[in-house]
């Protein structure tokens, strides 16, 4: 479980595809020190279990599944990447709660760059739709955001400049891919509402269900 709150940035060192897996190793920036054989960490916001430590550098496997659902089906050496290690029960929860399982991916669609903020919008599969709403919460490459605005498969956020500076969005461009994991609350919130609509025969649920009933 981590919070969305991004504690470094690391550099892809290489990548090894094989049989449609691969292992990726990051390169840590001053910071990062002292991970353990086994632990969880997110990188761009995908749990993955550290399997080699080096100097200043960890390596971390990866199956077909999360290759084909997340944005390391296109990373290449010298990517940045956000890092944050798994909770632990005495740390508070800054961000929101984040499980590392991305949903789908999405594409950086616009880039408004201002004086005291930046605007991202992003477009995002139709399924997840149902997930985003107005001041909720969504992780994009492992960082706690909230939407600014959504319609249409697309949602914008307001990124202030220290997250611009201490995360990747602030090399992102137009056209790049990254990894959406919507708010696991709302998702299970959907998720009971829609079965229970089931078992009633009712008509299913969508955002306009959500709205007419006060949760959006």
């Amino acid at each position: 479980m981590f919070s969305g709150i991004v504690q470094s940035l690391g550099t892809v060192r290489e990548i090894h595809r094989r049989d449609g897996n691969a292992r990726m190793t990051v390169a840590t920036d001053r910071g990062f020190e002292g991970l353990e054989l086994g632990e969880s960490v997110a990188v761009n916001g995908v749990c993955l279990t550290v399997c080699q430590i080096m100097q200043n550098a960890f390596a971390v496997d990866m199956t077909a599944e999360t290759l084909g659902r997340t944005s390391f089906k296109q990373v290449r050496p010298k990517a940045r990447v956000n890092l944050e290690r798994a909770l632990t029960p005495a740390q508070k929860v800054s961000g929101h709660f984040v499980a590392g399982h991305i949903d789908q991916t999405g594409v950086v669609v616009e880039i408004d760059r201002g004086a005291g903020e930046t605007l991202f919008r992003f477009e995002h599969p139709p399924e997840l739709a149902p997930y985003l709403v107005e001041k909720g919460s969504v992780a994009v490459d492992g960082i706690s955001l909230t939407v600014f605005a959504c319609r249409d498969n697309r949602f914008s956020v307001s990124i202030i400049p220290f997250t611009l500076e201490h995360t990747n969005l602030n090399e992102r461009k137009v056209g790049d891919h990254v990894n959406i994991e919507c708010d696991m609350i709302g998702k299970y919130v959907y998720k009971a509402c829609e079965n229970f609509l089931n078992r009633s025969h009712g008509p299913g649920i969508d955002p306009d269900f959500l709205k007419r009933h006060g949760f959006v």
